[in-house]
């Protein structure tokens, strides 16, 4: 059970960290960075969304449990 819950936080935030590179690329983005010096807030939420989802994906898939 642990292991598909984790397994699933671990895709959900590979693909929040892909949404979040191509947002970082887009126009909206780049605009930004031309007057802030850095991407919109959007890119960047999903970005560290991504990671965070990701690496407790990883800890909670190989995390070693009794198995029920």
């Amino acid at each position: 059970m642990n292991r598909g819950i984790g397994l699933a936080l671990l895709v959900g935030g590979v693909v929040l960290l892909i949404f979040g590179i191509q947002a970082s690329n887009s126009f909206s983005s780049d605009v930004s960075r031309t007057f802030t010096g850095s991407p919109t807030d959007k890119s960047v939420w999903m970005i560290v969304t991504g990671a965070v989802l990701a690496v407790a994906g990883l800890f909670t898939s190989f995390r070693g449990g009794t198995p029920v």
